[in-house]
């Protein structure tokens, strides 16, 4: 009787479904990293002084990920709400009909995900896709947006909100953001940077962090973003409320009294963090729009610059602004003080002021502040010694400008 031969028998094969979800595991496990951008310092800035924000940009450009994103970094639940998928009733509340209503009244019910934020207590609302909502529900928005109120219901304060949209032009039956909603939101314009999409898709994207506020400062903060504001409208007072004048641009950041209000908030939040003043401007643009938002941006700059009284009480020690512009606009308030109150001794300290400014930064800023100090002497002042480096200074100045002319007229003449 022959025995009968044994073979191994072939492992029972993997199911393809979980090597396919080992595989997408892997493509999902990505790090973050400390990175500075702009965009998202301005982003968690605003989250942080508890304002809406809308993120404005094309599809795909990676808005709802920065969010999720946004949402792991700071340890808050998520909470998405497509807010073109819904009725107007599943924000202003749904009427609910008890066994008294003539008595009791009739009380609006909250949708279940707004019932999870006030039991969570805290977390992060994404109101997706704002740009397609019909009117009538960017109308009931506004108590939600503003006053974090759905039916009967109030959100804590630990809810942020945060909104999404893309232009017109691009969104699937798109409409303008009604005025009243674009008005309480800050505004920012969303922007992919290749450097970071190549390395986010090699493993490592940036973190967002909440800002570091700085509690010594927290006075000082709300005292500068008072005057700051206050300083503007009061020389300008025709910018307290501008309603654009079209229907796209009422969509977007205009100046009232609440958005004012929200920019004033703003800069106490980016001085406290000691942030840049490009994160500056994103944002008091994002909520003002671009034309008053640059107006303040200048003020604040004003309000930076150095008394000029100071600057000639000890010209030697004294700390310049290392911008261009400021410097200039410094070493003019200077040469203005003198000219209000001229004598010998206020004259040579500019000189003195002038020759350190030549000595610490671009030699150009210095000629038409010393052409308008050499025309105030007085007969009996004598010239003084560091005129002679500054007029050399005015010399090359003019050459170059002569240079730069004949170089313009060649390259305009016909041939």
């Amino acid at each position: 009787m022959t025995t009968p031969t044994l073979y191994a028998t072939d492992p029972a094969p993997a199911d393809p479904l979980k090597v396919a979800g080992e595989l997408l595991s892997l493509l999902g496990d990505t790090a973050t990293e400390p990175r500075a951008d702009l965009q998202l310092e301005a982003l968690t800035l605003a989250v942080a002084a508890d304002l809406p924000v809308l993120l404005w940009g094309e599809p795909g450009i990676g808005k709802t990920a920065a969010l999720t994103q946004l949402a792991d970094s700071l340890d808050l639940p998520l909470t998405t709400v497509i807010a073109s998928v819904h009725e107007p009733s599943d924000f202003s509340g749904l009427p609910v009909v008890g066994d008294d209503p003539a008595g009791q009244g009739v009380p609006m019910a909250p949708p279940d995900w707004a019932v999870r934020l006030v039991r969570a207590g805290r977390g992060l609302l994404f109101l997706d896709e704002l740009s397609t909502a019909p009117p009538a529900v960017q109308a009931a928005l506004l108590r939600l947006v503003l006053e974090r109120r759905i039916g009967a219901l109030r959100l804590p304060p630990g809810v942020r909100i945060v909104a999404a949209a893309n232009p017109r032009a691009s969104a699937a039956d798109g409409w303008e953001l009604s005025p009243p909603l674009a008005n309480r939101f800050v505004h920012l314009q969303w922007t992919h940077d290749p450097e970071v999409v190549v390395r986010g898709l090699g493993g490592t994207w940036p973190r967002a962090d909440l800002p570091r506020l700085d509690p010594g400062r927290l006075p000082d903060a709300v005292d500068f973003a008072r005057r700051a504001v206050c300083g503007l409208l009061t020389a300008r007072p025709e910018l307290t409320h501008r309603l654009p004048g079209t229907e796209t641009r009422r969509g977007g950041a205009w100046p009232s009294p609440r958005s004012w209000d929200m920019t004033l908030r703003l800069i106490a939040f980016v001085t406290a963090a000691g942030s840049s003043r490009d994160v500056l401007s994103l944002l008091v643009r994002g909520t003002v729009g671009d034309g008053p938002g640059l107006e303040l941006l200048a003020s604040v700059d004003r309000m930076d610059l150095p008394d000029p009284e100071d600057l000639l009480a000890d010209p030697c020690a004294a700390e310049l602004p290392r911008r261009g512009d400021l410097r200039q606009a410094a070493l003019d308030a200077v040469v203005q003080a003198v000219q209000r109150r001229p004598d010998r001794a206020r004259w040579d300290a500019a000189w003195a002021l002038l020759v350190r400014a030549l000595d610490t930064g671009a030699p150009d800023l210095v000629v038409v502040p010393a052409t308008t100090l050499a025309s105030l002497r007085q007969q009996d002042w004598d010239v003084p010694e560091q005129i002679e480096r500054l007029a050399g200074v005015a010399v090359l100045s003019r050459r170059a400008d002569e240079m730069t002319a004949r170089v313009k007229a060649r390259s305009g003449a016909p041939r």
